[in-house]
């Protein structure tokens, strides 16, 4: 392979459709908080003046929630009828009923929750083993978000934003420069183009991305429409689960088409990625591979998954059937096993929907606690 280029993008968390994956996920947080085996898939809808909140639960729990999704809007940032869309004047709805008693047979004995297949990835590129270029996505429109909230520097700040990294590889998946940086980012209408490219440029491109990738061919496009005032649920209609690319791994390696956010643990498409996050990142942290994905597969109410297979992009140092051969011996891939493995039954969820559910290190699905077992099978 030459010299090439890779773009990840992300969006913040005031984007439309990371605003209806916080309040799904806070809804799902609530429930778990009062009833732990609360089984939820809860799905939002956000547009002018207006959030649906609708899905299937079953839960002992009692929740507002009315104000829980008044809450999460004021936290994201909108608390002003200028946005068209805020917390004290929104109409919220609410169409939650109860979750199909068909599905309910087979997770109650512990099978998975659906059939489909997910997706894990990790490489060598940075220090928390993600893609470079979806790391300084996220970082980028989180900087952006704690400009805001700070207040102090570029007041004009509106909470829609998005970002986009363009980076140059060499022949062995090396990063080597960035190539172009975007950034897009709501702001009040009293400022200049000039004066919000120059902040961008200064404030937060430069303070996330090292000096020494950047060069005199670096490309900045700051709001290359020109302007950025009419954003969130208002510029555009948000729905949860579809940043399903920016909640992983901008695009590199695979993904099973599942989203996370509003579902609750014994949905697989959430809690076996997480786990098969947590393989891929151990092998590669264990030194078995430069890069390596990890796919895993389930039957409707089936606990054992049908299958599990392991790339490493010939940079594996065993075979990689081996390698999925360690990691079905040793790992409980199980519903159950996973959701006990990393104490999913507990409300930590709102906290993964804006800015990535993986690279954070305040995750359990991130610890680095399987190298041993996997550096001594491999021998």
């Amino acid at each position: 392979m030459s010299r090439f280029l890779f773009t990840s993008e992300s969006v913040s968390e005031g984007h439309p459709d990371k605003v209806a994956d916080q309040i799904s996920d806070a809804i799902l947080d609530a429930m778990l908080k009062e009833d732990p085996y609360s089984r939820v898939a809860c799905e939002t809808l956000v547009t002018t003046g207006l959030a649906i909140v609708s899905g299937e639960v079953t839960t002992k729990a009692y929740i507002d929630v009315q104000e829980l999704v008044r809450q999460t809007i004021r936290r994201i940032g909108y608390t002003t009828d200028a946005y068209r869309f805020d917390a004290d004047s929104c109409g919220v709805i609410s169409t939650i009923h109860q979750q199909s008693p068909d599905i309910a047979m087979g997770v109650d004995t512990g099978g998975a929750g659906d059939q489909g297949m997910m997706f894990g990835y990790a490489c060598d590129q940075t220090p928390e083993l993600m893609p470079m270029t979806i790391s300084f996505a996220h970082k980028l429109v989180k900087r952006l978000a704690d400009i805001r909230k700070n207040g102090t520097e570029m007041s004009y700040l509106r909470p829609d934003a998005k970002s986009q990294v363009t980076i140059e590889y060499d022949e062995n998946k090396k990063p080597v420069r960035v190539n172009t940086v975007v950034v897009s980012t709501q702001h009040d209408p009293d400022v200049t183009q000039a004066k919000i490219k120059e902040d961008v440029i200064a404030n937060v491109i430069k303070h996330v991305i090292p000096a020494e990738l950047l060069d005199t061919k670096t490309i900045y496009h700051v709001n290359p429409t020109g302007r950025f005032e009419i954003g969130g649920p208002h510029g555009d209609t948000g729905l949860t689960g579809r940043k399903i690319i920016v909640d992983t791994y901008g695009g590199w390696g695979a993904h099973g088409g599942g989203a996370f956010s509003g579902k609750d643990p014994t949905k697989v498409d959430r809690s076996a990625a997480y786990a098969a996050r947590h393989i891929a990142k151990n092998v590669v942290a264990a030194e078995l591979a430069k890069e390596c994905l990890v796919q895993v597969a389930y039957a409707i109410g089936v606990a054992q998954p049908v299958s599990v297979f392991v790339n490493t992009y010939g940079t594996g140092r065993i075979p990689d059937v081996k390698i999925a051969e360690i990691i079905q011996k040793n790992v409980d891939m199980t519903p159950k096993g996973i959701i006990e493995r990393f104490n999913l039954r507990r409300p930590l969820y709102l906290a993964t929907a804006a800015y990535g559910h993986f690279g954070r290190t305040d995750f359990e699905w991130e610890k680095l606690n399987l190298v041993d077992t996997f550096r001594k099978e491999a021998k």
